[in-house]
């Protein structure tokens, strides 16, 4: 038996993760471009990396639910 993918309930989920993901990281760069401590700027930096790997997971995720 083959997965049929995911229910509609679990892909606007991932959408709505998406975009909440894509707002957080939008705000990071744009604030960091602002900030003169660097000890905060290398702490949004990291927050860039790791929004960036979650929304090429929910990506893949999003792919796959297309299928």
């Amino acid at each position: 038996m083959t997965q049929q993918g995911y229910a509609l309930h679990e892909t606007l989920e991932v959408h709505e993760l998406a975009a909440f993901k894509t707002v957080c990281l939008t705000k990071s760069k744009t604030m960091k471009a602002l900030v003169s401590d660097e000890a905060l700027k290398q702490l949004m930096q990291m927050d860039v990396d790791l929004s960036t790997r979650h929304l090429e997971e929910l990506c893949d995720i999003l792919k796959r639910a297309k299928t």
